[in-house]
């Protein structure tokens, strides 16, 4: 029978859960356990797709094409399983499935409510993870802080899953803030204990206290205190302290025994984990000898969970490559073609990552010129392949008022375009092309030099398409189009094949990386850059 963990957040948002349930899911799948995550976040949203950057960070895409929260990002790099659309519910969906089912007369007329309704459509959810993917275990975070007034009805959809099933079979994880008083010189219990008050007010008791502090915990009486107060065990409050290196969190937890106490109270019988793979993970990356630094450009910068996919994917071809890889962040705002020599300089590569809207595509567009004219490694992602499109049928390919349709619809030379049939006609979240999709690799380009493939599958989330009317004069001015869709419609990738690394993607390649597995298309960025700085 699949068993079903809750992790639970209180005192503060933004305390990591996520890192703590995925990191609890690498360590149970160190165990021999199939293991599934999924996260629920109370706000009204339908989905995160057409949220600012800004206000949740980035937009993460699943194989099927469900637009999620980032910390499925984080369940997708530790555990090294594919999630699907059953991974991220929000209040939104849950209320907008409700009541497309009233409407469509399911309830047989009878007045929907909280409860069971709400509750009933949350659980379908929660129990469908397990039943798609036949996991032994499914981790469910329940997003924002307990007590918030919009969590209310997910605690008590995960109360009831442990009426349903038996507290054997589901178990409550509470991750709280333990602040450290400077001035007194000491932790502070009092916080968890209000928060763990809260969280049984509503009917649960947690299992486990996960205790997030800046500074290591020594005094054993705070641990003997909570475990007191809250009616836990003593070794079921773990202490999660804050690390230099996310990936040390699995580490860090399992010297507590987490994994070991997590199977014992679930009456799960495992083997010890084997964590010899993500020992030397952690090992490497604390002996790294070579650095690279890379620009990012792009236009939400002053957030970097806006592109927390693309740091980390960065970060794990530097991992491979015993190099840490500096990211040095740049708003394309402030980049234009007078200031790019002076602003873009001692970069061993230049990126542009994914976006929407006019706002700073000249800066991003000065920085593609800038690399392609230099030579310096260049990787485009998504919005960061239009623009280097842009940019070469602007500057190489006598095309001065080449634009894109989403920036410029009246300009006479929309190299990025809609597809015949596309339409903005419909609602934003309705348009995009996600999730994953293959690409036929073209021969003798450095995009099959670095997937060593001749057909890839990787995951989109995108509105606008290079013009296949532009396909010859761009060609016949020297880009090559080293990815196609395979029935050959659809550009997938350009670069400059003279080049050691020019290459722009449609795609999202980060969403693949994983830190003992990077991305093939970030490892030959990363070769690139340091060839670039050796040379």
């Amino acid at each position: 029978m699949t068993k079903y963990i809750f992790v639970t957040g209180g005192v503060v948002s933004g305390l990591g859960k996520g890192i703590t349930a995925a990191s609890l899911g690498r360590l149970l799948k160190a165990r021999g356990l199939k293991v599934a995550a999924q996260k629920l976040d109370p706000y009204i949203n339908v989905d995160p797709g057409t949220m600012s950057p800004y206000q949740h960070g980035e937009v993460f895409v699943t194989e099927d094409g469900a637009e999620t929260d980032l910390d499925l990002g984080h369940y997708e790099r530790f555990i090294d399983e594919d999630l699907n659309q059953f991974s991220n519910l929000t209040t939104g969906r849950v209320y907008s499935n409700v009541i497309a089912k009233e409407r469509r007369g399911e309830y047989l007329g009878r007045t929907v409510q909280t409860i069971p309704h709400i509750t009933d459509e949350i659980k379908h959810f929660i129990y469908a993870v397990g039943k798609k993917t036949g996991a032994d275990v499914v981790i469910t975070e329940i997003g924002g802080t307990t007590g918030d007034i919009e969590s209310q009805p997910f605690l008590e959809a995960i109360r009831q899953v442990g009426h349903e099933l038996g507290r054997e079979n589901a178990l409550y994880i509470h991750v709280t803030l333990v602040p450290y008083l400077k001035a007194s010189g000491e932790h502070k219990s009092k916080p968890t204990q209000h928060s763990v008050k809260e969280l049984q007010g509503f009917g649960i008791s947690p299992d486990l206290i996960v205790l997030r502090s800046d500074e290591p915990i020594t005094d054993r009486s705070i641990f003997q205190k909570i475990a007191c107060f809250c009616n836990v065990k003593e070794d079921c409050v773990i202490q999660n302290v804050t690390l230099p290196v996310l990936y040390e969190a699995p580490l860090m937890l399992e010297k507590a025994r987490f994994s070991a106490v997590v199977c014992r109270e679930l009456g799960l019988h495992t083997p010890e984990p084997d964590l010899s793979e993500w020992e030397a993970l952690a090992a490497r990356i604390k002996d790294l000898r070579r650095t690279v630094t890379v620009g990012l450009v792009g236009k939400y910068v002053q957030l970097h969970d806006a592109y927390l996919s693309v740091a980390e994917a960065l970060r794990h071809a530097g991992y491979a490559r015993d190099a840490r890889v500096d990211i040095r962040w740049i708003d394309s705002e402030t980049v234009t073609e007078q200031n790019a020599d002076s602003l873009l300089a001692g970069l061993d590569g230049i990126l542009v990552p994914g976006g929407f809207g006019g706002r700073g595509i000249g800066g991003m567009i000065a920085a593609a010129r800038y690399a392609r004219e230099r030579g310096l490694p260049y990787l485009g992602i998504c919005l960061g392949m239009q623009v280097a499109v842009i940019e070469f049928a602007r500057h190489a390919a006598g095309l001065p008022d080449a634009d894109s349709g989403e920036f410029a619809p009246a300009c006479p030379h929309k190299v990025i375009d809609f597809m015949p049939g596309q339409s903005d006609e419909i609602d934003k979240g309705g348009t995009l092309r996600l999730g994953a999709y293959p690409c036929a690799v073209q021969p003798g380009t450095t995009l099959e030099r670095c997937y060593g493939a001749p057909l890839i599958s990787e995951r989109h989330r995108h509105r606008y398409e290079f013009s296949n009317d532009y396909r010859a004069a761009l060609t016949g001015a020297g880009l090559t189009l080293s990815g196609l869709s395979p029935d050959g419609r659809l550009v997938e990738a350009v670069e400059l094949s003279g080049r050691p690394f020019f290459v722009g993607v449609q795609y999202h390649p980060e969403f693949k990386s994983r830190p003992n597995r990077p991305h093939p298309l970030f490892l030959g960025f990363v070769e690139a850059m340091l060839a670039w700085r050796e040379h």
